[in-house]
């Protein structure tokens, strides 16, 4: 596989993404070890790995989960291009989740002492770090809020707006007319907003019946947004905020 290097990677490019200096990247492309590539529904991170890396996801989707003893497993979140992975497990600490693989995933590689490096050589980028974690923490909680306090429809409502305008502002142009890419099963979805498969089956059809979205051939269309964000009762419009990039 080529490697990229950070200079030349397409997600810097995008106005979701803050810029770095020459400094700064020359910094980040020093600390970055490798770049892999990993199939659909291939492990990133196993449950309970020790001393796993630290990856930014180059392309693809990903997820993070736990799961308990009988096999049932709880999505944390969804992970898409940008994202900032494996920063949660304490050093020297067996991962307490894992990453998988949703799609076909490309992913850049960096040591875990990485982390002690950008504090100590930038503040900045120590900080940018801080704010990605605060940020996936915020993620998790709004997780959280949906499986503990939101009905079904509000739940999926909620999901396909917050991750079109996600995967939207990943896309060049920044436009979705055809819609976004949405590689989500609807055992992905149960996983994620604690449901079981038929009552989200029972869910997204009456959405669908209702006209306000459409999911076909791979692809995730909005088709009333309005209703569907009054449906979800977000706070804010789901839109996501500009965010550093490791």
């Amino acid at each position: 596989m080529k490697i990229i290097p950070c200079s030349a990677c397409p997600l810097r490019a995008l106005p979701l993404f803050h810029p770095h200096s020459g400094t700064e990247l020359a910094l980040i492309e020093s600390l970055k070890k490798n770049q892999i590539a990993v199939e659909a529904e291939h492990s990133v991170i196993r449950e309970g790995q020790t001393a796993a890396p630290l990856y930014t996801l180059l392309s693809g989707w990903a997820f993070r989960f736990k799961t308990l003893s009988d096999g049932r497993r709880q999505i944390l979140n969804f992970l898409l291009p940008g994202d900032f992975i494996g920063v949660q497990q304490k050093m020297g600490d067996a991962s307490a989740h894992g990453v998988d693989a949703l799609s076909d995933v490309t992913l850049c590689v960096f040591r875990r002492d990485a982390l002690w490096e950008l504090h100590r050589a930038t503040p900045e980028l120590g900080f940018n770090v801080t704010w990605l974690t605060a940020h996936e923490e915020s993620v998790v909680d709004d997780t959280l809020l949906s499986v503990g306090r939101r009905s079904a429809e509000e739940r999926i409502a909620t999901l396909l707006i917050v991750l079109f305008k996600r995967v939207a502002a990943l896309l060049p142009d920044g436009g979705a007319a055809r819609g976004v890419p949405f590689p989500l099963t609807q055992q992905h979805i149960a996983d994620g907003l604690g449901l079981s498969l038929v009552h989200t089956n029972k869910t997204l059809r009456k959405l669908a019946r209702r006209g306000l979205h459409r999911i076909e051939g791979g692809y995730l269309k909005l088709l009333d947004v309005t209703a569907l964000a009054r449906l979800a009762d977000l706070y804010g419009d789901g839109r996501p905020a500009t965010r550093p990039l490791i």
